[in-house]
């Protein structure tokens, strides 16, 4: 019965080598939550093999797809059904899959949050009742904005403040650090927070941001993961951590104005479009960095 479901599901797609989901990737793009290592490293470590499939359209394959069963690789659903689901958070991720300009493909498998990019190509679609969050261009938030972001940023280091790089860090003191500050701020452990620096240490490459630190102590941070697509930049916004005892300076927006600054005066020196995505629409900050974006589920 589970094989029927399967060949009904999967008919007119057919397998594929992680090889040319890879090639298919890098051809046509997609997100963080899709890109071929994110989607290996992670899944080795859940220990969930990937069938990858491919869809063809007169001989050539137009669109790729990882999965667990019925659902995308590395989805929640799949996680927690086999007791793993605080193995990692890649949060409310935007899913962009491999696919050509102009095809048009049957999507039979279960997605959340696929990309307004996605929706012309795959058949089947529904709108999803959450929204998405993608961080504006620098350039729509209002002078006043812009002016009181400066200023928080320029009082932060008057204190005594500096800004340095993830890239710095090992994943080890990455780990170490988020977990104390989200504790701080929270009040609980984060999602996977015993994984922590082997997630980190396998995604290492990926991740961009600055820490803010105030006379050599950590104070802020935020989990951003970055890959490059063709024909666009895909970055998520998982999470972070703040020492609330440090809340006169500010520090959350303080790094949400250098990350997100940073983040697009890179995407223009490529010259690609930039699609910051800070998650679902469920907190009202976002509103104040975002606009929010119609999502498609399957």
């Amino acid at each position: 019965m589970l094989n029927f479901f399967r060949r009904f599901r999967e008919r007119g797609w057919q397998p594929m080598t992680a090889y040319d989901y890879a090639k298919l990737w890098h051809a046509f793009g997609g997100s963080v939550i899709t890109h071929p290592d994110v989607v290996a490293r992670l899944s080795e470590l859940a220990q969930m093999p990937v069938r990858y499939l491919g869809f063809a359209q007169q001989g050539e394959w137009v669109c790729a797809l990882p999965t667990w069963g019925r659902h995308l690789a590395l989805s929640k659903a799949p996680l927690k059904r086999a007791g793993k689901r605080d193995l990692f958070d890649l949060g409310n991720a935007e899913v962009i899959v491999p696919l050509a300009p102009d095809a048009a493909v049957p999507m039979r498998h279960k997605l959340d949050f696929i990309s307004e990019l996605n929706q012309s190509g795959l058949n089947g679609l529904k709108v999803q009742k959450d929204g998405l969050m993608l961080a504006r261009e620098p350039e729509q938030y209002s002078k006043k904005f812009r002016y009181n972001q400066r200023r928080e940023l320029r009082l932060f280091e008057e204190a005594g403040g500096t800004l340095r790089p993830v890239k710095a860090h090992s994943a080890q003191a990455l780990a170490a650090i988020y977990a104390d500050l989200f504790f701080r701020r929270f009040g609980f452990a984060p999602k996977g927070a015993a994984h922590l620096p082997q997630v980190f240490g396998m995604l290492h490459e990926f991740m961009v941001g600055e820490v803010l630190y105030l006379h050599e102590k950590p104070i802020a941070i935020q989990i951003l993961y970055r890959v490059e697509a063709p024909n666009w930049i895909s970055l998520e916004y998982i999470n972070g951590g703040v020492d609330p005892a440090q809340q006169a300076l500010s520090p959350g927006s303080v790094l949400c104005f250098v990350n997100t600054q940073k983040a697009w005066e890179e995407a223009r020196k490529l010259n690609k479009p930039l699609r910051y995505s800070f998650g679902r629409a469920d907190k009202d900050y976002k509103n104040r960095w975002c606009e929010r974006h119609t999502v498609y589920r399957s």
